[in-house]
């Protein structure tokens, strides 16, 4: 294995060539190993198994965003082969960050509190018939299979993953959510911003001259919030249908790459995304969606938006 390193890195640096066939070769590997191990379905064998089953159980491993950008898929198939579709969360898989960056649930992708908190939203959904902790069910559909498929995770856009492994594509322009707009907020320009994807030359600062900013997050994330925006409100919600509650009635959404954006995206709500330049795998589709690089755009979109 260390032989194959220095002699990769040898290669990287002086035969390109020879690095980039190298590079090939590991990536044919991968999926020699995936298409081996693993059933490609297509939708006709979707719809037979949904037919001698009576039903289609969905295995997600997480993280929580992965999960609600997986939904679109539910939502078509649901209305492809018109079975109960279950969806099954296993927990405790471990997480691997990058050095640096920190994730409210650590070294996890899902644990039992995200589970609870996701339960109530899932639930939900017109096109979702249960959703529980995995315990060993039988399983129809690995929405977790692009983890092992080949597909760089670092860009193009996480919506369209499980469109890979399935074989199935929704309309990303289309609602795959739905939740009744909590109308409190109908004045409040509601934030969300993780701790990771953060873009290095964006400042909130100036959302202070804006007199109703409601922020949804962890206390870690609020408190970094709160230091631009000193009134800012922290809102704890008690699961995340309440907080996609919020954001459906807020007057519009500012958020990072991370867990609430994927729900604005999902209600195709009034959306703000702050892209993050090492890893644009966020892609707004359909109407209302607004993203932004530079400090300008973004004050110039927010200016927009709160006068509209």
């Amino acid at each position: 294995m260390a032989l194959n390193i220095i002699q990769t890195t040898w290669w990287r640096f002086f035969n390109k060539k020879q690095y980039r066939l190298s590079k090939q070769q590991a990536y044919h590997n991968k999926i020699d190993g995936f298409l081996s191990d693993n059933k490609i379905l297509t939708v006709p064998d979707i719809k037979a198994i949904a037919a001698a089953n009576g039903k289609l159980n969905f295995q997600h491993t997480g993280n929580a965003g992965d999960v609600i950008f997986a939904l679109p898929v539910l939502k078509k198939l649901h209305q492809v082969v018109k079975q109960p579709l279950n969806l099954l969360l296993k927990i405790n898989e471990p997480m691997r960050l990058s050095n640096g960056l920190v994730h409210p649930l650590n070294n996890v992708m899902l644990n039992q509190a995200t589970v609870d908190m996701l339960k109530p939203l899932m639930l939900a959904q017109p096109y979702i018939n249960s959703c529980e902790v995995y315990k060993d069910e039988h399983i129809d559909i690995n929405l977790s299979l692009f983890r092992r498929a080949g597909i760089r995770q670092d860009r193009g856009n996480i919506a369209r993953w499980n469109f890979y492994t399935t074989g199935v594509t929704a309309n990303l322009s289309e609602k795959w959510l739905f939740v009744e707009p909590d109308l409190k907020y109908a004045n409040s320009i509601i934030i969300a911003r993780s701790q990771r994807y953060n873009n290095p030359v964006i400042d909130h600062s100036f959302l202070a001259k804006y007199p109703d900013v409601v922020f949804l997050g962890v206390k870690a994330e609020y408190e970094n919030m709160q230091k631009m925006i000193p009134h800012i409100k922290w809102v704890q919600v008690k699961n995340f249908l309440e907080m996609a509650q919020i954001i459906a009635g807020g007057k519009f959404f500012i958020g990072n790459q991370s867990f609430p954006f994927s729900l604005a995206e999902g209600l195709k709500a009034k959306r703000v995304l702050e892209t993050y330049h090492a890893a644009p795998n966020v892609i707004i589709e359909g109407a209302d969606g607004y993203d932004f690089y530079f400090q300008a755009h973004f004050e110039a979109i927010v200016s927009e938006l709160y006068g509209s």
